[in-house]
């Protein structure tokens, strides 16, 4: 019988199973263990294991566990270490740490590894930590150097609610606005094709623009003006005298700090008009804290990807059917104040 089952750490993990079931089997109809040992060719002390593993802890304890190390040992990191090279991917840039550059790659990470511990790892043995950080590789948001985080904060916790407690209680709209300007050239979009292999699309070689401004609520309303030429102080009155005309009731208005919007003409006609509009200016460099500004890019994500325009007509046309799609898609437009970025206009409590 040995020569039939041979070595037994050779069988599969289910006859292996199968093997200590049978000898504990046999045990219990009163066979001695020395002869289930050589019946079934393995060693007696084996057999005895089996069966003080059975009386311990029944028919599990004699069932097949994975092969291999267990998930987290033998491990070239401890778990402390892990978790302060984890801390110091998120809280800081390698710049801040002496490694240079402001991105944190595989590289990156190992040549931290290296630095703090000694230890220098594969690229693959990297990857494979950062996975079990629960990390993921992303493209990073950008924000000015100019920013002030300070001014930020302030708006976010205390100028916007005091805007919208004032709103509410003069029952008026309030609506973000912003522009952008679409050029011919712009290429926007991916497409599919051969590793390697470059795709190319054809379009005009003339180079024309138009530009556009619009303005959206929380309820999913959105106003919007397309024109040709450069973002002047008319018109800006332009749009604003539209928007009013459109309300029975008071607007705030909130833009960011163009220079246009702060212009004297502006001002001016703002103070003639105070009883139906009140401008407010967001912080400079701030373009993430406008949901506006998530309509611009998804007019060049969804719509520029598709258009030919042969001359600055046909783009103000395509530019116009996305607007006036999006006016007819309320649940789209709340769905730009839903964004992590923005979605303290939503939660901001009111004073």
């Amino acid at each position: 019988m040995t020569d039939l089952v041979g070595d037994a750490r050779r069988l599969s993990p289910d006859a292996q199973e199968a093997l200590r079931m049978r000898a504990v089997a046999a045990i219990q109809v009163g066979r001695d263990r020395r002869d289930v040992a050589e019946l079934l060719g393995v060693s007696a002390e084996s057999v005895a294991d089996w069966w003080a593993a059975w009386q311990a802890g029944g028919r599990e304890a004699l069932v097949s566990g994975r092969r291999g190390r267990r998930p987290g040992e033998q491990q070239v990191l401890d778990p402390d270490e892990q978790q302060g090279v984890r801390q110091a991917v998120l809280d800081h840039q390698p710049e801040d740490l002496g490694l240079g550059g402001q991105l944190w790659t595989r590289a990156a990470v190992g040549d931290l590894i290296a630095m703090l511990y000694r230890v220098r790892l594969t690229e693959q043995g990297v990857g494979k930590y950062l996975k079990r950080w629960g990390l993921s590789f992303q493209r990073p948001d950008k924000r000015a150097i100019e920013q002030d985080p300070e001014s930020v904060r302030v708006w976010r916790e205390e100028t916007w609610p005091a805007i919208r407690a004032r709103a509410a209680e003069e029952g008026a709209e309030i609506l973000f606005a912003d522009q952008v300007g679409v050029r011919s050239d712009q290429v926007s979009g991916r497409t599919w094709a051969v590793r390697g292999g470059t795709p190319t699309i054809r379009r005009t070689g003339n180079r024309f623009s138009v530009n556009a401004m619009s303005a959206i609520s929380t309820r999913g309303k959105m106003w919007f003006t397309v024109y040709r030429g450069s973002f002047t102080t008319k018109v800006f009155l332009d749009f604003l005298r539209r928007l009013v005309g459109q309300f029975d009731r008071k607007i705030h208005l909130v833009v960011d700090r163009h220079s246009v919007h702060r212009s004297k003409g502006v001002r001016e006609w703002l103070a003639e008009h105070e009883s139906r509009i009140v401008l407010h200016l967001l912080p400079a460099y701030a373009p993430e804290t406008n949901p506006d500004d998530l309509v611009n890019a998804d007019l060049k994500r969804t719509r520029l990807p598709a258009c030919r325009a042969r001359n600055a007509g046909e783009l103000a046309g395509e530019v116009r059917r996305f607007f006036r799609r999006r006016q007819k898609q309320p649940h789209i437009v709340r769905g730009y104040f839903r964004a992590p970025h923005v979605r303290y206009i939503l939660d901001a409590p009111e004073h």
